[in-house]
């Protein structure tokens, strides 16, 4: 519990210290007027108070990911914590944070309007398609796994069952996505965080008070999921991969500028962007640590799991037996609602993202409904796809997990790129560094995964290597030429 305990506190101190200096770095202007005032709507363009845009921000970019992905990530052992603190202080954080506040500088503009930006015309076109395709995955990803739960919960695990449940939630995408932001997604969202961020209080309580003896960051940082059974997935680059909405998501980036139009100040960045970063962070540590007493410390007999237990039942196991019923509810219902949320934020994101791209005015219902219905009908296909193939789930969440890295591999060179025109010095740095690691991630990922190239696991830190020297050279090579025009 010693590492656990020590994770805590160096993610606090990350946002103290370095969410600070990232602040520093980008240099908000308070007087400066936002695009909540200037372009102020009544649908998309709101002002709300900061506590609520926190609030919605945090669950937009919660979904499974910090919950399921930490527990899958835990399997490989200690190595899982590293990654969590470092990737979100240095990764995930200045990510989500710099992709909110250069939105918020750009008019509230969506990500490929950004890449466009910095990266280029043609960077601008791929990144279109490429965030539609995986806001479209996280739409059917996110309406599998609550309905799964839902099912459960009502104590009917039929397939009829799962389709009604599907049904429902798809029902509230719909209503969720048209809807000015402030009806539904103002007024309830910040209650479901409350829910959320209730489960990971509690549960850590719970881990306080059994203080188990859990595996040590100086046990050693060697892959753990091959000795209860694993595939024997080496670490780098699938860990990385696995865990990701807790350390680093490129998927963030398409939901930050949801709450730019939304922010009264810049000086709000900090809390809104870099500070929800890091509460997803904790959330993910927090179930770290407990999958980790789950799967290693005697926690799966304690309440009747096994380890090859899947993600939703860990969380239903572990809720129902720490929790008590009414606890365990509403811990649940945090569950359920993180995924259902950032569903329905992902498509009203591919909405807005494609609206900007065709200059449709998002006032009139239908031309919202000119865009949301095609985004509705391939989402409901992908989910036919889940249910029609036995391992269809596991296929789109591992394409969605790739696409997940590989778009914030895109925003953190977009980032670079602002840094290094705006003649930040040798700052550019702090982004630079976290787009050559994920880089190398996304590549090498794509490289020896079965859904890639399939090329031999042993070749993943050469590949890994020769990616981070190759960036690092190439970024290098244009700032030269930048400089010698």
């Amino acid at each position: 519990m010693v590492s656990f305990f020590i994770s805590v506190i160096a993610l606090l101190l990350g946002y103290l210290i370095y969410g600070k200096f990232v602040e520093k770095v980008f240099g908000p202007d308070p007087e400066r007027p936002t695009p909540a005032i200037t372009k102020a709507d009544g649908l998309d363009y709101i002002a709300l108070p900061t506590w609520k845009v926190f609030m919605i921000q945090f669950l937009n970019i919660a979904g499974t990911g910090p919950i399921f992905g930490a527990i899958m990530g835990a399997k490989f052992g200690p190595a899982a914590y590293l990654w969590i603190v470092l990737g979100c202080i240095f990764g995930g954080a200045v990510h989500d944070y710099f992709s909110g506040m250069l939105s918020l500088r750009n008019g509230g503009a969506g990500l490929p309007e950004l890449i466009g930006k910095y990266l280029g015309r043609h960077a601008k076109t791929v990144m279109l398609c490429f965030s539609v395709l995986l806001l479209v995955l996280v739409g059917a990803v996110f309406v599998y796994s609550p309905a799964v739960i839902l099912k459960d919960l009502a104590g009917n695990g039929s397939s009829s069952a799962f389709m009604i449940w599907a049904g429902v939630i798809f029902v509230y995408y719909i209503i969720a996505t048209m809807l000015p932001i402030d009806k539904i997604i103002g007024r309830i969202y910040p209650l479901f965080a409350v829910a959320l961020i209730f489960m990971a209080i509690a549960l850590m309580v719970c881990l306080v008070l059994r203080s188990p003896d859990i595996p040590e960051l100086w046990d050693g940082l060697q892959n753990r999921s091959q000795t209860w059974g694993g595939k024997g997935q080496p670490i780098w680059p699938y860990m990385f991969v696995t865990i990701a909405c807790g350390a680093i998501s490129g998927f963030h980036a398409t939901q930050s500028p949801l709450m730019a139009r939304c922010l009264k100040n810049e000086r709000l960045g900090r809390p809104v962007f870099y500070g929800s970063m890091i509460t997803e962070g904790l959330v993910a540590l927090i179930w770290a640590a407990v999958s980790s007493y789950f799967f290693f410390g005697g926690g799966a007999a304690e309440v009747g799991g096994t380890f090859a237990d899947a993600a939703p039942t860990v969380v239903t196991k572990v809720s129902r037996n720490w929790l008590g019923i009414a606890g365990s509810i509403l811990a649940l219902c945090g569950v359920v609602a993180a995924p259902i949320t950032s569903g329905d934020t992902a498509l009203r994101s591919a909405r807005l993202i494609i609206a900007d791209f065709l200059h449709f005015d998002q006032r009139p219902v239908a031309k919202r409904l000119a865009i949301s219905v095609p985004l509705f009908a391939v989402a409901a296909l992908l989910l036919w796809f889940n249910i029609a193939n036995e391992d269809g789930f596991n296929v789109i969440w591992r394409y969605f997990g790739w696409a997940n890295q590989t778009l914030a591999v895109f925003t953190l060179w977009a980032v670079t790129v602002f840094l290094v025109r705006e003649r930040k010095g040798g700052w550019y740095l702090i982004t630079l560094l976290p787009a050559c690691l994920m880089t190398a991630v996304s590549v090498t990922y794509i490289s020896i995964a079965q859904i890639g190239l399939n090329l031999p696991a042993g070749w993943n830190r050469w590949i890994g290597g020769v990616v981070i020297v190759l960036s690092i050279s190439l970024f290098f090579l244009w700032k030269f030429k930048k400089a010698s025009k």
